[in-house]
């Protein structure tokens, strides 16, 4: 039993040692199995794995304010329209632009989202979005897509926020916001955006 306790503290050991010289790149999982044998992974595959180490660096990036890379006022009078148009807080369109693309309408995601409000191609697809990196088609369909999920999610905004960043399919999984820090650290980003917009 002993030697299993050395080995345990020798493997976080060598993981803390890690983290002193370079930086944590993934999340970090382990399990013991029946044997006593300790596992760890970046990528689980296997339910038994529990979260051992948080990616610092990614949690940082979640928790840093998106800077702004263009200039909200060329986006005024479109934010406007749309958000009228489909009666959406122009507040909250502005702040989910903010915390998407940074006001950047050629921004594109690891995952592949375009534009101002980070529109997935098969999601502009479905909303008649020809051009995501045409401004005014991709707020269009970013604030359509908003009005749809805050009808689904029955005014909700949070619950909206967290589908349209995590996926409408997750929020009814889990029945509310996703246990996801990236999705959770998102809600909380950009109702902060929004009450600053608000008061502007």
């Amino acid at each position: 039993m002993n030697s299993i306790f050395i080995q345990m503290f020798a493997l976080i050991a060598f993981f803390l040692c890690i983290l002193q010289v370079v930086p944590v790149c993934a999340d970090i999982y382990k399990y013991e199995d029946s044997e006593g044998v300790v596992h760890f992974t970046d990528s689980p595959t296997d339910g038994r794995f529990k979260i051992f180490m948080r990616d610092i660096k990614k949690d940082l990036r979640l928790r840093t304010s998106f800077r702004l890379m263009g200039n909200p006022a060329e986006y005024e009078t479109l934010i406007n329209k749309y958000s009228q148009q489909y009666g959406v807080d122009r507040a909250l369109v502005k702040a989910v632009i903010h915390a998407e693309s940074g006001y950047n309408p050629n921004a594109v995601s690891r995952k592949g989202a375009r534009g101002l409000m980070q529109l997935m191609p098969k999601t502009a697809e479905h909303l008649k979005v020809a051009d995501t990196f045409d401004p005014a088609q991709n707020i269009r369909g970013g604030v359509k897509y908003l009005r749809f999920l805050l009808d689904t999610c029955k005014g909700d905004e949070t619950l909206a926020l967290a589908a349209y960043n995590a996926g409408l399919s997750k929020v009814a999984q889990h029945n509310g916001i996703p246990p996801y820090i990236e999705t959770r650290n998102y809600v909380e980003k950009v109702m902060s955006y929004k009450n600053t917009y608000k008061g502007n």
